[in-house]
């Protein structure tokens, strides 16, 4: 691999890699690089996403490595995991639960320069390299979108989610996780869109925001079509929220919503974006903690399987 730079910011080593990664302490060109954000700090319904990134990783082993539904294999990938955002030192700073909005924030904060710092000289383009963020509530999304908007003025941003996610900041927080695509947004510039689709709980401010913008797509065929009729080389980032998918599929999220999707038809999107100019991704929201069975952990870990296929274009260009 031909490494770019070295890493620059504090990371921390996953108690256990993705499957078929490679770990790594650098950013190289042409290569997918897995890494996780650990805060669930503005959460305000049921925590434990923070413990998300791991908990995929340490079961991402149980699964194949070959994915019958994109006939492909990570196994031979050019892809790292960098670990996850050091934080803070647990051993010298207050649980979440006792600590102040201000600490709270801050967490979140160093996260977000942290992964700035770690990118943004990058040229994602020009080297070719995509970043799968790894949740974390959906706040976390903030740093990777905007990275990505900043260095590709024509972005798709597709949005998948129970939550429309546009408020103008919760429960005092800003940067919420009710918030984050309202967050985005204000950087989006004139060559930028938004899509999103699976969304079925907001408040009506938050769907009049959608219906005056065309952003919200209401069913499954019209959304494929729409995927399927952007330019081949238009680049696209897909923010994932795993309460997209419906509670009886996938439980372990701190705020589930009925009516949502199956895996196939994250897998129709998928069979799409394989031919597209997929650039970077997130995904966020899983709390292992709620789902006791640890079925949504497997759930996850199969979905980035996916996402890493999907992001290596069917494994046609960035093979070992």
């Amino acid at each position: 691999m031909d490494l770019i730079k070295a890493i620059n910011v504090d990371l921390t080593p996953a108690n256990v890699v993705f499957e078929c990664s490679i770990e790594q302490s650098g950013i190289f060109r042409d290569t997918i690089h897995i890494v996780g954000f650990e805060f669930d700090g503005t959460a305000c319904f049921r925590k434990g996403t923070k413990d998300g990134p791991n908990a995929l990783r340490e079961v991402s082993d149980g699964i194949e490595s070959y994915s019958p539904y994109l006939d492909d294999d990570i196994d031979g990938i050019s892809f790292v995991d960098l670990g996850n955002f050091k934080l803070h030192n647990l051993t010298e700073q207050p649980q979440l639960v006792d600590a102040s909005s201000e600490f709270i924030e801050s967490l979140w904060q160093k996260g977000t320069d942290d992964f700035v710092d770690l990118f943004s000289d990058v040229n994602l383009q020009q080297d070719n390299v995509k970043v799968l963020t790894l949740g974390g509530e959906h706040s976390i999304s903030y740093a990777p979108i905007k990275t990505y908007l900043d260095q590709y003025d024509d972005l798709t941003l597709i949005h998948l989610d129970a939550h429309a996610d546009l408020r103008d900041g919760y429960l005092g927080y800003h940067y919420s996780h009710a918030s984050i695509i309202r967050r985005v947004v204000d950087h989006f510039g004139a060559g930028h869109e938004l899509i999103q689709y699976g969304i079925r709980s907001g408040t009506k401010q938050e769907y009049v925001w959608m219906d005056e913008n065309q952003t919200l797509i209401k069913d499954r065929t019209s959304f494929l079509k729409k995927i399927e009729s952007i330019p081949s080389d238009r680049p696209i980032y897909l923010t994932l929220d795993l309460d997209y998918f419906d509670p009886c599929y996938f439980p372990g999220t701190g705020t589930p919503e009925p009516g949502g999707e199956d895996f196939h038809s994250f897998v129709s999107l998928c069979k799409i974006l394989t031919n597209k100019n997929f650039v970077g991704c997130d995904v966020v929201e899983l709390a292992p903690n709620i789902d006791a069975s640890g079925n949504s952990d497997v759930f996850a870990a199969k979905v980035v399987r996916e996402l890493i296929l999907c992001l290596n274009n069917s494994g046609t260009s960035n093979h070992a």
